[in-house]
């Protein structure tokens, strides 16, 4: 065996390599580093002088001299391989292992072996995380996806999933190939809405929702699909977006054909509500002309009657009677008549509502004061026997349950349409009690709103109570001849 190199001690203590020196005759542990000895778990003279093949089972006798065959006829200075090394207590770690002549020795093998076991572990955590995001992506119904957009403007995909094909109809290797074949999949009059919201993401660093109709070639059909991404700014003004794209063309349609159920459903109900205000007008004026009339005639007749009945108080004090009974069927047949459908509304909603606010102020006591932008407002009769009836039934929940001691109504009308405002300075209505099933009050007067084609809402008063505002659109024809307010 030679002499121990003077360069040896200097080898043994650089860096954090494992080091050993072997005979290369023998095969045998002449000297390990320190760091060697301590990953080993072996003392100096434990290791000396062991095989090598103690450490390194798996390089066999045959298969080290095949090795270091190259070395010994001098075709290669340095052999890398992987291999593992094997610690005193069984246990094993995967190494680099790089192995030469020692200088001016060919004696003297030098082996240098560095751990990897953290990049194997890291490798195997990133296995484990890749098959378990595969296995998400493969299980998520839709196309999860990259894209990303160069400060020149052109687009790629640096990532897409197998789903790709299910819902484009093309393969995600082809739309990788040729992102701009995406644009194309998107209608026409949906494209400009789809770039506009790509550009609003990436300008505001906020998500991106998009809902657009694309032409699948594959199956002559369109697609409903909503694509949902997170921005994230890379470098150079490149901007990524990560998400995923579903097909939403079922939800779609059963959402056209909701609203389509609902146009029908206001339509219905509009015509019914035309329906019942026409046959209450009729009703109404029936019987204002014809029992309204009779009556009279009888009062008419029984006045003339008590003139000629003989002096007997019997008589006289049943003439009476009758007499008051035709008064009371008169008044009573004057009530009904109004609440079918009051005779006040030939002169106008202006008229209407002020008279309503009196008879509420003269029946409970409660102020009612009405502030109008004009005299007369024209409205169709349907309009003004909507906005009347709401009116009536928002002083009719009032009186129920506000416990208000004020009432202000507002009307007016500008070029956008009527707008009616009933306040007071009432409890208020909790919210929960708006929404309640039984609440057909409040849900009536939202109907008869949405059946002009207008909105109502009830909201809380800024000093307390509630506020219930009705704003109806008006006809086309009509706008241009009121002005702003």
């Amino acid at each position: 065996m030679s002499a121990t190199p003077t360069w040896l001690p200097a080898l043994l203590q650089s860096g954090f390599d494992e080091i050993f020196l072997i005979e290369s005759a023998s095969m045998l542990l002449r000297v390990a580093s320190q760091s060697a000895r301590d990953n080993l778990q072996y003392s100096g003279g434990e290791l000396s002088h062991l095989p090598w093949a103690g450490l390194a089972p798996r390089l066999t006798p045959a298969a080290l001299d095949r090795l270091l065959k190259p070395l010994r006829s001098g075709q290669l200075e340095q052999i890398a391989l992987d291999a593992s090394l094997v610690r005193k207590d069984g246990s094993s770690y995967p190494v680099e292992l790089r192995m030469t002549y020692a200088p001016g020795d060919a004696g003297l093998l030098i082996a240098i072996a560095r751990d990897v076991s953290a990049r194997h572990d890291a490798a195997a955590a990133l296995g484990r995380i890749e098959s378990r995001f595969n296995a998400i992506v493969s299980n998520t119904p839709g196309l999860v996806f990259q894209f990303r957009r160069q400060a020149d403007g052109s687009t790629s995909f640096p990532y897409l999933s197998e789903a790709c094909h299910a819902l484009l109809g093309i393969s995600s290797e082809q739309l990788s190939e040729q992102p701009e074949q995406f644009l194309q999949l998107i209608l026409p009059e949906d494209r400009n809405s789809f770039l506009e919201s790509m550009t609003a993401s990436a300008a505001e660093s906020k998500g991106w929702n998009w809902d657009g109709r694309f032409w699948i070639e594959a199956w002559k059909d369109i697609k409903w699909i909503n694509l949902r991404a997170t921005p994230r700014a890379l470098p150079n003004t490149v901007v990524q977006w990560e998400g995923i794209m579903t097909n939403i063309t079922q939800s779609k349609l059963e959402e056209a054909e909701i609203k389509r159920s609902r146009a029908q459903l206001a339509e219905l109900s509009a015509h019914v509500e035309r329906v019942k205000e026409e046959e209450r007008t009729r009703i109404a004026r029936e019987i204002h002309d014809d029992l309204g009339g009779n009556l009279t005639a009888i009062k008419m007749a029984l006045a003339l009657l008590k003139r000629r009945l003989p002096e007997d108080a019997g008589l006289s004090e049943k003439a009476a009677y009758v007499d008051l009974l035709v008064d009371r069927t008169i008044e009573a047949i004057h009530r009904i008549s109004i609440d079918l459908r009051p005779s006040i509304l030939d002169f106008g909603i202006v008229a209407a509502i002020e008279w309503q606010a009196k008879e509420f102020e003269k029946q409970l006591g409660i102020p009612c004061e009405v502030n109008t932008s004009q005299a007369e407002i024209d409205l169709p009769p349907d309009q003004a026997s909507a906005l009347f009836r709401i009116f009536q039934e928002s002083l009719t929940n009032i009186s129920k349950h506000a416990q208000a001691s004020r009432v202000a109504v507002q009307l007016s009308r500008n070029r956008r349409g009527i707008r009616l405002e009933i306040s007071d300075n009432g409890k208020g209505i909790a919210a929960p009690d708006r929404d309640k099933p039984k609440s057909f009050g409040i849900r009536g007067m939202i109907e008869r709103a949405h059946a002009l084609g207008g909105t109502l809402t009830v909201a809380d008063a800024p000093g307390g109570g509630s506020v219930v505002a009705l704003r109806i659109p008006l006809p086309e024809q009509d706008r241009d001849d009121v002005s702003d307010e």
